[in-house]
């Protein structure tokens, strides 16, 4: 067995050049498709950590079975991917913008038991996604809720009132959180869509808030920690 063969075969430095070139383009196809799947898709890992990963392991998977693939050019892979890294997370914390750039900012998703509806939308979740979230930390209806943001790595940080000062709210359990059809006098109503809590006359009353024409019936339990 000839050693020159296992780790140098027939690369050329053109083709070496090459390597680098499809690593550069490759590490920023990873980091785009990974900010176009939103938070959600990485959750606990940061975004450079999931583009290590599938970089790395990729790189690290085909020469173990490719019988004409040198380990030469694997290792150039894997030193470019790192120094892309290395120079990514430098320039990250050089530079705020740039920061904000490739990993987001953090998303207001709830302030004073209301949806903020605009951020909603950017976070890339549906309604249920979040308030699923929301119930997992032990929360019955928005009221409860002072500030709720969608953190850059998909982790959703709370804020809760006092239960003294606990508001009414959209309830956040399907069941408590059906549509109204008749209103009663002296019941409070919160939007479906936004949670905004309002007197309404009628069912089908527009919200004041977003024009939504649905309404569940609010609550103001306090907190069970």
């Amino acid at each position: 067995m000839d050693f020159a063969d296992i780790f140098i075969h027939d690369t050329t430095w053109a083709f070496l050049g090459e390597i680098l070139v499809r690593c550069v383009m490759m590490f920023a196809m990873i980091i785009l498709f990974l900010r176009l799947t939103g938070k959600r898709g990485i959750r606990q890992l940061s975004i450079f950590e999931v583009a290590i990963i599938l970089s790395l392991g990729s790189v690290a998977g085909d020469p173990m079975f490719t019988e004409d693939l040198p380990l030469v050019q694997a290792f150039v892979v894997m030193a470019c991917i790192i120094t892309l890294y290395r120079l990514t997370t430098w320039l990250m914390m050089k530079n705020q913008a740039f920061e904000d750039l490739l990993e987001g900012k953090p998303l207001y998703i709830v302030k004073a038991g209301e949806l903020v509806l605009e951020d909603v939308k950017k976070g890339k979740y549906s309604q249920d996604e979040f308030f699923a979230e929301m119930r997992q930390q032990n929360t019955e209806h928005l009221g409860q809720i002072r500030v709720a943001l969608l953190e850059s790595d998909g982790k959703l940080s709370i804020l809760f009132y006092p239960n003294e000062e606990v508001k009414y709210g959209l309830p956040l359990f399907p069941e408590a959180c059906s549509i109204v059809k008749h209103i009663e006098p002296d019941a409070h109503y919160a939007c479906s869509y936004c949670g905004h809590v309002q007197n309404i006359q009628q069912a089908r009353q527009a919200c004041t808030r977003c024009e939504c024409k649905t309404w569940a019936v609010a609550i103001n339990t306090a907190r069970l920690t």
